[in-house]
């Protein structure tokens, strides 16, 4: 389903970077569809910075970004997109070196190259969509200073997606969006908006947006003597569970419509919007229905801790526990990985793992290379007890590389999910 998107805009030049991760997680948290962060310029520490700062930012949100910046070749486009973003913005200063367009198409995909265009130059082109097909270009981001009428039906000419660059100080945004070319508005008119609140109204008027909506009434859910229906609430990303409320039915509207967790507090007999006092808002990812019709499982972008005293989670005090085998794919990774960073940085005698890095990153690779062909070896034979052993030491010296280069697993699955 093509829902109309609103992209918040946001110019890193002279910014400071803690500043725009924080705006980038607010526009997230607040119902943004994608970001377009940006610096054009030309100078190499710049494009650095934005590339170094787009790492962080990828890392710390979960909506795709398209990354503005200067290309000069195809190397720059390379490390742009190598930052995670899911696109990325050319200058249309770059429709005169059609021959490195092309290069980055072929290599990444028409669907991940936007091109930045002025609205004049845009009017003073012939078929600039067929121009941009023939190149590989996926899609236009026009600077639109002037939504006139002869603007707007050129653009529903469009055979290529658009997203308009608009201030909003002076257009609506519901008459651009509602143009079929059109599939987002790019903007820094929603700092300091909310702007699940916008899409809520836009949905209104029966523009397509990207918005939380129940496949079922609240009376088809199997409520308590009071009305109420339990939730537990769990961190999406960690899988902890967080805690457990309740919520009514008009707790459970205004947390679809809001995209905020709201509950029903049985003790003041009142909504709760968790964080209204202290900060900790809790921002919804999915809510799930159990198998009798009587519980939710709500997963959520939680802003502080969960619990009153502070804890991240309610369920903090254990009362019964015993040793057991750790299976969890991802910690276990994630352990051994931490346990060989802890190696770099607190070096012990003795260990081999200190003895890599000790080496260095040439030894590293040859050890890479040496257990691969392990890998293929091992493959060959019908028992499959020696690849996974093959398999398991490959990994950890993957990892070693990994903690050497600076990367880390959360750097790869990224990279996988993008892929998918």
């Amino acid at each position: 389903m093509q829902y109309k998107k609103i992209i918040p805009l946001l110019n890193i030049e002279g910014e400071i970077s803690e500043n725009i991760i924080r705006q980038a997680r607010t526009y997230t948290d607040q119902g943004a569809d994608e970001l377009l962060i940006y610096n054009f310029s030309k100078d190499e520490e710049s494009q650095e910075e934005l590339l170094k700062l787009c790492k962080k930012i990828v890392r710390s949100i979960d909506i795709p970004i398209i990354i503005g910046c200067c290309v000069k070749n195809f190397e720059d486009a390379k490390k742009a997109l190598y930052t995670g973003a899911s696109s990325i913005l050319l200058s249309h200063k770059l429709l005169d070196k059609p021959d490195l367009v092309k290069e980055i198409s072929n290599r990444f995909g028409a669907e991940k190259i936007y091109l930045a265009i002025e609205q004049s130059l845009y009017m003073s082109k012939d078929r600039i969509d067929q121009e941009c097909r023939d190149l590989g270009i996926g899609g236009l981001v026009i600077n639109c200073t002037d939504a006139s009428e002869s603007f707007t039906y050129s653009l529903s000419k469009l055979s290529i997606p658009v997203i308009i660059r608009n201030s909003l100080l002076d257009n609506d945004i519901k008459d651009l969006l509602e143009l079929p070319s059109i599939v987002g508005i790019t903007t820094d008119f929603f700092m300091n908006k909310d702007i699940m609140k916008v899409k809520q109204a836009l949905k209104q008027e029966k523009i397509l947006v990207n918005v939380y909506e129940s496949k079922l009434l609240f009376s088809e859910f199997k409520l308590n003597k009071d009305g109420l229906i339990p939730v537990i609430t769990q961190d999406y990303k960690t899988g902890e569970v967080l805690m457990l409320a309740y919520m009514n039915e008009e707790a459970y509207n205004r947390t679809i419509t809001q995209g905020k967790m709201t509950y029903f507090s049985r003790s003041r007999n009142a909504l709760w919007l968790k964080g209204e006092t202290s900060g900790n808002i809790q921002y919804l990812k999915e809510i799930y229905l159990d198998c009798d019709n009587d519980t939710l499982l709500a997963k959520v972008i939680p802003s502080g801790p969960a619990c009153h005293t502070g804890s991240k989670s309610c369920f903090s005090n254990s009362l019964l526990e015993r040793e057991y085998k750790q299976t969890n794919t991802y910690n276990i990774l994630k352990d051994v990985y931490d346990l060989i960073t802890d190696r770099k940085n607190n070096p012990k005698e003795g260990s081999y793992t200190n003895y890599l890095f000790d080496k260095g990153i040439d030894k590293i690779l040859k050890k890479c290379g040496e257990e691969a062909a392990e890998i293929i070896i091992a493959a060959k034979n019908p028992e499959m007890g020696e690849l996974r052993y093959e398999i398991a030491d490959f990994l950890y010296h993957l990892m070693v590389l990994m903690v050497e280069s600076g990367l880390d697993w959360e750097d790869i699955t990224t990279e996988l999910a993008d892929r998918k």
